[in-house]
């Protein structure tokens, strides 16, 4: 039976990192960073913005978050064209950390729960799929863990794995921009045969090992010949620190999506994090980059609704916010 329609719904939705080193395309695990969605019918459309980094961001129908709630009231037969809308958000933009994934997830989720979610989540991931064309960044943000996924066109199939819980990760992230455009842009169109069975291999390992909780094996698993050699140019010093991450305690390190962000995983009972850090940091400075770290977990609950929130804890706040 479907719920009664929503006055008002707020979502909360992971970043994420995709690809995992080997996994292009398929592999991807929820983190904890986020974005916060709330949504609610109204006489016309607005888009108000809580926080920094929006700038540029369209306020009206050509928001993205806009866009998206209306594939969702199209696909359930639904007629919202009008619609209030708050948004703030932890995630840095345009870093490969998922944040038009978790974009694309929140106005989803949050579209849906308003009409009383007469869509299931797999046609929410589908429809979210069809928007990235890749399913491992959305299936991350939209089911939480790790995932597994395959997109044919049409529909996408997913496993989730549990991350194992000795599990952290370290992000450095640069500051300055990446777009993924320009991150593929410079791959090659063809692999040999032999950089193609290797990366098969070491995606099935890895894949494996999350699932068996082999975390020794994290480091082999973790090599890719597919798209990060070809992106180191993009992101100096990215090769230094997946080379010789292992050395100061990680137990792997990829480049996150499309970059520019580099990240490290570590056992959170390991007695080497500060060292991990600063060499991590000590690389992007010899390379004249400016960069942050954060310690983050794996997000465990992916997309999160809550249903009939009281319109001033947080649409009204963002009005204040920006009057004031």
């Amino acid at each position: 039976m479907k719920n009664e329609n929503a006055g008002s719904v707020r979502v909360r939705v992971p970043a994420s990192t995709a690809n995992l080193g080997p996994g292009f395309d398929t592999l991807g695990m929820s983190l904890s960073l986020y974005i916060w969605v709330e949504m609610r019918r109204a006489e016309r459309t607005v888009v108000h913005f809580a926080g920094e980094g929006f700038e540029g961001i369209p306020a009206d129908k050509e928001n993205l978050i806009y866009k998206v709630a209306q594939l969702v009231f199209d696909a359930a037969g639904a007629d919202v064209p009008e619609l209030e809308i708050g948004m703030r958000s932890d995630i840095p933009l345009t870093r490969g950390l998922g944040s038009s994934a978790s974009a694309i997830i929140a106005g989803l989720v949050a579209a849906n729960a308003l009409i009383g979610s007469p869509l299931s989540k797999d046609r929410l991931f589908d429809l979210a799929t069809g928007l990235e064309r890749h399913p491992d960044n959305v299936g991350a943000s939209l089911f939480g863990g790790i995932v597994a996924a395959a997109w044919d066109g049409e529909h996408a199939d997913y496993v989730r794995i549990e991350p194992p819980r000795k599990l952290k990760v370290l992000a450095l992230i640069p500051e300055f921009e990446l777009a993924t455009s320009a991150a593929r842009a410079v791959l090659p169109q063809q692999l040999s045969l032999q950089d193609a069975v290797h990366n098969i291999s070491r995606s099935s390992l890895l894949t494996a090992a999350f699932a068996s909780g082999r975390l020794d094996l994290l480091s082999s698993a973790m090599r890719d010949r597919l798209h990060q050699p070809y992106r180191a140019a993009l992101v100096p010093g990215m090769e230094t620190i997946l080379e010789h991450a292992s050395d100061y305690g990680a137990l792997g390190a990829a480049l996150s999506g499309a970059g520019p962000t580099v990240l490290a995983l570590v056992d959170r009972d390991g007695a080497t994090h500060g060292e991990l850090e600063n060499f991590m940091r000590d690389v992007m400075q010899k390379n004249g980059i400016a960069a942050r770290t954060l310690w983050l977990e794996p997000d465990l609950e992916g997309a999160v609704c809550e249903a009939g929130i009281h319109p001033d804890l947080f649409l009204e706040r963002i009005k204040g916010e920006i009057s004031s």
